[in-house]
C-alpha cells in the first residue's frame, strides 16, 4: 500500500476556517498524513520546524508566509505547493522552481466570481445603473429626467477586453448572454485564432480604445503594465464610456481617471484601486461618476470552498501521477500568469 505524503496547511487562521469545513478536512486526510499542527501560519518557530522536515504537500492560501530560501531549506522533502487562492506572486519565488518543486494556483477557481462581477458591471454600466443611483437628483425622478449619461442601453455595445487572461477570457464567454455585443480584445500575447474561436476580435490597443462603449482590464501586474490606461489612453475612449477594473489598481492612473470623470466625459467601475484602500481626500471617493466596491469581486463567502475543491482536486491528481491542470511554471510566473 502506497504511504500516503505529508501535508501542512499554510495559512491564517481566518483562512483556514474559511478554506476547510468537516467535510473538505475529511476529504483532506483521506489523502494525506495530517501532523501536528494541522495548520500554521508561522514557519519559523521551532515546533513547526521540526514538522517542516518531513513535509511533502503544503496547502496554502491567504496569510501565508513567503516561502524564502531559509524557509525551504527546512523542508527538504517539500515536492508540492498547491495554494488555495489566485495569485501566487507573494507566495514564491525563484528559489522553488530551482528546487523543482511543484506549484498550482486556485487562479482558475478564483476567475469565476470575478468574470461573474465584471459581466454585471458591464450590464450595469450599459443602463448607468450605479451612477444614476448614486445621483441624489435624479434617483427618484423617473429615466424622463436623465441626461449627459449618454446611450442608456445593452444593445449593440462594444466592450474592449484589455488582457486574455483566465478572467478576460471568462468574460468574452459570458458575454455571449448579450448577442448583439461585439466584443475587441487587446493582448500582445494572444493567439488571433484562439480569441476569434472565443467569440471576440484581436486588435491592438490603439485601435479598441476609441470603438468601446465599456473597457474592461484584465492584464496582469507588471512594471511594463503600470498605467497602462493613463491619460493618453483615456482620452481615446469616447464620450459617456465606462472604465471597469477588477484586476489591479496600478493598471490605471488614478490621477487622470478622476480627471475625466470629474469633467463628466467618462464613467468608472473599480473593484480595485491604487493604493488600496483610497485615501479619504482622493477625488475619485466622491465623484457619482465613479463607483468603487472594496475588492469584492474575487471569492467570498462560500465561494472559497471552490478554491479549495479545486486545490483538492490537483491533490488527488498529484497523489495519482495525473498530469496538474493548474500547475504554474517559472516561466508563466514570470510573465505575470499566475497573477
Amino acid at each position: 500500500m502506497q504511504t500516503k505524503p505529508q501535508a501542512l496547511v499554510v495559512m491564517d487562521r481566518q483562512s483556514f476556517d474559511a478554506h476547510f469545513d468537516a467535510a473538505r478536512l475529511e476529504r483532506l486526510a483521506g489523502l494525506v498524513e495530517l501532523g501536528d499542527p494541522v495548520w500554521t501560519d508561522d514557519l519559523d518557530s521551532a515546533s513547526v520546524r521540526a514538522r517542516l522536515a518531513e513535509v511533502e504537500v503544503m496547502l496554502t492560501s491567504w496569510g501565508a508566509p513567503r516561502l524564502t530560501s531559509k524557509r525551504l531549506a527546512a523542508a527538504p522533502a517539500l515536492k508540492a505547493v498547491l495554494h488555495c487562492a489566485g495569485s501566487v506572486r507573494g507566495l514564491v519565488g525563484d528559489e522553488v522552481w530551482r528546487r523543482g518543486i511543484r506549484v498550482t494556483s486556485g487562479a482558475d477557481a478564483n476567475a469565476i466570481p470575478v468574470a461573474e462581477y465584471t459581466l454585471a458591471a458591464i450590464i450595469f454600466a450599459g443602463k448607468k445603473a450605479p451612477f444614476l443611483a448614486a445621483d441624489e437628483r435624479r434617483a427618484y425622478e423617473g429615466w424622463g429626467s436623465v441626461s449627459g449619461h449618454g446611450d442608456l442601453s445593452n444593445f449593440r455595445r462594444t466592450v474592449g477586453v484589455v488582457g486574455f487572461s483566465r478572467i478576460g477570457r471568462k468574460v468574452v464567454d459570458l458575454l455571449k448572454v448579450l448577442p448583439t455585443t461585439t466584443c475587441l480584445v487587446a493582448d500582445p500575447y494572444a493567439d488571433p485564432a484562439e480569441v476569434s474561436r472565443a467569440g471576440a476580435t484581436l486588435v491592438g490597443l490603439a485601435e479598441l480604445l476609441p470603438r468601446v462603449d465599456v473597457l474592461t482590464l484584465h492584464a496582469p501586474e507588471l512594471p511594463e503594465t503600470r498605467n497602462l490606461i493613463g491619460a493618453a489612453e483615456l482620452s481615446m475612449l469616447p464620450d459617456s464610456a465606462t472604465v471597469i477594473n477588477t484586476a489591479r489598481g496600478s493598471l490605471i492612473d488614478s490621477d487622470a481617471l478622476a480627471a475625466e470623470c470629474a469633467a463628466g466625459r467618462l464613467f468608472a467601475i473599480l473593484d480595485v484601486t491604487e493604493p488600496e484602500p483610497l485615501p479619504a481626500g482622493s477625488p475619485l471617493r466622491r465623484l457619482a461618476r465613479v463607483m468603487i466596491t472594496p475588492h469584492v469581486a474575487g471569492s467570498l463567502g462560500s465561494e472559497i470552498g471552490r478554491l479549495t475543491d479545486h486545490a483538492i482536486d490537483e491533490l488527488e491528481r498529484l497523489s495519482a501521477r495525473q498530469p496538474l491542470r493548474a500547475e504554474i511554471t517559472a516561466e508563466n510566473w514570470a510573465l505575470g500568469l499566475s497573477a
